[in-house]
């Protein structure tokens, strides 16, 4: 199941309903992001989307808080507004329209009937198509981890998950990309069955060639689905390890140990497009 597009804002002219839209995808891809960012990326006036911002704001759809120090945030006087999608922005249309309770009544059903093990055995029958689905694409971008990450999302994002892989410095000088979804077609149901997020968590693992963590997942109330990719060779001949974490976050790849300091420093929330 694919998700669909974010709601469609009401009132104003086709054409500005049409550049809102195009905004919100920048804001829910891309977010936390500054309006100045976001004209940047669409090419359009910072004044124009500020308003765009305002209205979806009013809306319900955006939220904005202060930027965080950085380019943007120059001298003096008040700093810039950050925004990011809201989760009725970021939720597919079945999470609106009664689909995402039949989906968790159903899972429900499965955990009763055939106990957790059923409902993982569910999980990965769906990331096991997910890797089926991307696995070409991903090994035509090469070897490297970061191309790869690229690779794959681009065909999440194609598919409506609004992807994007970015390059993060952890502050330990450990290389890694941050593959962020700002939407998720099962975000209700894997609130419920995080099973959903670690099967996907190690399809990404198996796709790379390394081994990935989930930082932050929408169904565990985070504002976009965060896995983080350490840029490591990766060994396509030997599935990455699996084993899952907490609600919320998932940890594959590699032997079981506890998460030296470097993992432990790495941040929580994505690096969106900075002004």
């Amino acid at each position: 199941m694919k998700p669909d597009g974010a709601p469609r804002p009401a009132g104003g002219t086709s054409s500005e309903v049409t550049t809102r839209e195009r905004v919100l995808a920048v804001v829910v891809e891309h977010g936390p992001v500054t309006s100045g960012a976001v004209a940047r990326v669409l090419g359009l006036t910072a004044a124009a989307v500020r308003r765009h911002l305002d209205a979806m704001a009013a809306e319900g759809l955006v939220t904005g808080g202060d930027a965080r120090p950085g380019p943007e945030r120059r001298g003096p006087g008040r700093p810039p507004k950050e925004f990011v999608a809201t989760r009725r922005a970021s939720a597919p249309a079945g999470d609106r329209d009664g689909h995402a309770d039949l989906a968790v009544d159903l899972l429900h059903h499965l955990a009763a009937t055939a106990g957790r093990a059923g409902v993982r055995a569910y999980a990965e029958h769906r990331a096991h198509e997910l890797r089926e689905r991307y696995a070409p694409e991903v090994r035509a971008a090469g070897p490297e981890v970061t191309a790869r990450a690229r690779a794959l999302a681009g065909a999440l994002g194609r598919d409506g998950f609004a992807a994007s892989a970015r390059p993060v410095d952890t502050g330990t000088g450990v290389a890694a990309v941050q593959l962020c979804q700002g939407r998720c077609p099962v975000q209700h149901a894997a609130a419920a069955f995080p099973e959903l997020c670690e099967a996907e968590t190690q399809a990404f693992s198996e796709l790379l060639g390394v081994g990935t963590r989930r930082l932050a997942t929408l169904g565990a109330g985070g504002r976009v689905c965060t896995t983080h990719v350490p840029t490591a060779p990766p060994d396509h001949d030997r599935p990455a390890q699996h084993h899952p974490a907490q609600h919320g976050t998932t940890t594959s790849g590699g032997p079981r140990r506890a998460p030296g300091p470097a993992a432990r420093r790495t941040p929580s929330s994505p690096e969106g497009p900075r002004g």
